[in-house]
């Protein structure tokens, strides 16, 4: 493979992927067009079925189990890859995940359990990832998570979804900065959004791709394709001279008002 996104031979961790129409499947499949060897997970048998074939598609090295809810199943994800490749060159972290009742309560109603829920399984596991991966990069690398303008700004029904992405785009730069020695890099690619079956939790979901798609530039939505090729040019040595970045790959909709 040959040109800026080059990650031939690179080795990638893609953790998410629920099915073909995930944004982790559309960055698998960014990756492996682009020449990495992949490692994904699975999020339990009844999901297998549905991650199969996006695995098979990119030709994935790897199947692994992880729920991250489980004691142990992220650290045997990196023991797995330690054991067969010996190191990792890049991971994307595309998990987010709240109960119900909180996810659709205003953010002041939320429960104490399950903000610590969303918070542990969508920002921290992101922190653990690192650490984890930190020993397999020891020629440095590219850590990489999925974050949402509700972030930043106020969006309707997205609720505590939206501190905890802030978290995520905290920890994202404080990442950046305590590996940078190492020289492994940290973004989070703040996607549009997407229909897919994680974003189908949140209330009246098509109600606002309906008011994104009016708002943004080009009145259209980003594709998980295209999510994809931003998330290989952050993996690729193109990208070495980025870090800390939270990179908007939702069609300008962010700096309109």
């Amino acid at each position: 493979m040959t040109g800026i996104v080059d990650l031939d031979g690179k080795r990638g961790l893609v953790v998410g992927i629920a099915n073909e129409s995930s944004i982790a499947a559309g960055c698998a499949t960014a990756f492996h067009d682009a020449g990495a060897r992949l490692a994904v997970t699975y999020l339990n048998g009844k999901a297998a079925p549905f991650v199969a074939p996006v695995a098979d598609a990119v030709e994935a090295e790897l199947r692994l189990p992880c729920d991250l809810r489980e004691a142990g199943q992220l650290e045997a994800v990196f023991a797995a890859i330690a054991e067969h490749w010996g190191g990792l060159d890049f991971l994307l972290h595309s998990v987010a995940f709240a109960p119900r009742e909180d996810l659709h309560a205003p953010l002041v109603d939320c429960s104490a359990e399950g903000f610590a829920m969303a918070m542990d399984v969508s920002c921290h596991s992101f922190i653990r990832m690192a650490r984890l991966a930190r020993p397999l990069m020891a020629d440095g690398g590219c850590l990489m998570t999925v974050s949402f303008y509700g972030a930043d700004k106020v969006v309707e029904n997205y609720n505590l979804m939206g501190p905890v992405k802030a978290a995520l785009e905290c920890s994202t730069r404080y990442l950046a900065a305590s590996l940078a020695d190492d020289r492994i890099r940290v973004h989070a690619i703040s996607a549009g959004p997407v229909k897919t079956r994680a974003a189908s939790g949140i209330d009246r979901f098509d109600a606002l791709l309906d008011r994104v798609r009016k708002r943004t530039p080009a009145h259209r939505l980003v594709e998980i394709g295209e999510i994809g090729r931003i998330a290989a040019f952050l993996a690729s040595d193109a990208g070495t001279p980025l870090t800390g970045s939270v990179v908007y790959a939702d069609g300008g909709f962010h700096v309109t008002a």
